[in-house]
């Protein structure tokens, strides 16, 4: 015999399918479908005039998360007998295929080379602050410095909270700073030391920074590379299944046509390049505001849209950012209020939705990294 339902719990529902419809008019910032279409409305429910929403996002929560709680709280208040709502967001972020399937890092959920075949376009600077926002963000993060020449991650992260050593499973345990776990061979050199060696023992010892760090489980590892196509690069694709490449150039055009050699040789090693970023872009004045294109203009623009990958912004050239480097903490940190630092994190959002977007992970996949709940 069937049971009938009550009044009250034919309002409940009612009220619950209402709210599902409402969130069919907000756009998930990663996908780009309306809620209802992405999936990641997992659970509505009601209590009277209140009513509660879970949303699963995949990347960390961050600053774009306040405007898409606003906009699902107004939506939710357009039904019917709803007063107050309040909205919890779950982190879970999707792991690359190899890291489920026993590959290299099998813990590491991303793993994102920092790349361009020019020097001095500033690499390590992108690497430092898009790690430090995902990491503010929420998300677990680590840095491989590869860049064996000429490490120069210590000094833009400063002492470090936890040093590097060695433990009982005969691994090396990364250093800790600002919360991120990091490796470099500058940890193992004198300041003035230089590194001169062949190609044999920089493969090698990319290999013992990959297999025989204990690098525990992380939402992304960030690796900063060495100017060039060469030994480093090359070591890279083989050693461990990259989810992809970002490419840092400069305006000019002598250096784009680095980058473009760059773009070419991670085709042949069959990496996916997930977007470009234009670093030193423009120069203000800080006394008459007057903007300046010291490097030319838009050529890490004009170089995404003629390879077909998003162009993640342009970062402008900042004392303070150059300054928050050398005193090793990166502008996101030291100044999360700057001008800079907003740039850093939309673009550090937009990489992560692209990740996201590009491991597709099965119902059910990933593992959460926390949780935030927002009642208005």
């Amino acid at each position: 015999m069937l049971k009938s339902r009550s009044p009250t719990e034919v309002t409940a529902i009612s009220s619950t399918d209402d709210i599902r419809k409402a969130l069919s008019t907000i756009v998930d910032p990663c996908s780009g479908l309306d809620l209802a279409s992405a999936g990641v409305v997992k659970d509505v429910t009601t209590s009277g005039s209140q009513a509660a929403v879970l949303v699963e996002l995949a990347i960390p929560v961050g600053p774009s998360a306040k405007k898409l709680e606003a906009d699902i709280v107004a939506a939710v208040k357009t039904v019917a007998g709803i007063s107050t709502a309040s909205v919890t967001f779950s982190v879970v972020i999707p792991a690359r295929p190899s890291a489920t399937a026993g590959g290299s890092m099998p813990l590491v959920k991303n793993v994102v080379a920092i790349s361009s075949g020019k020097g001095g376009v500033g690499k390590s600077t992108v690497t430092t602050n898009l790690a430090a926002a995902l990491h503010a963000q929420g998300a677990r993060v680590g840095i491989l410095d590869a860049d064996i020449y000429g490490p120069s991650v210590p000094q833009m992260m400063g002492d470090p909270d936890v040093f590097a050593s060695g433990n009982q499973a005969s691994k090396i345990t990364p250093a800790v700073h600002h919360g991120m776990k990091i490796i470099s061979i500058g940890f193992f050199l004198e300041r003035d030391r230089p590194v001169i060696w062949r190609g044999p023992m920089i493969h090698k010892l990319l290999q013992q920074f990959i297999e025989d760090v204990d690098w525990g489980e992380l939402d992304y590892l960030f690796i900063d590379l060495p100017p060039g196509t060469g030994d480093a690069q090359l070591s890279l694709s083989q050693l461990v299944p990259l989810t992809g490449t970002v490419l840092v150039t400069t305006p000019q055009e002598v250096a784009v046509l680095d980058v473009e050699k760059a773009f070419s040789m991670w085709k042949k090693v069959e990496v996916p390049v997930l977007g470009v970023i234009e670093n030193m872009s423009t120069f203000e004045c800080p006394t008459c505001h007057h903007v300046e294109e010291i490097f030319s203009k838009g050529g890490g623009r004009d170089l995404a849209e003629r390879e077909g990958v998003t162009f993640f912004g342009a970062v402008p050239i900042q004392s303070s950012v150059r300054m928050a480097g050398d005193g090793g903490k990166p502008i996101v940190l030291a100044h999360p209020e700057s001008k800079a630092a907003d740039i850093f994190n939309e673009m550090a959002s937009n990489l992560a939705c692209a990740l996201a977007m590009r491991n597709k992970p099965a119902p059910g996949g990933g593992i959460r990294s926390g949780k935030l709940t927002m009642i208005r």
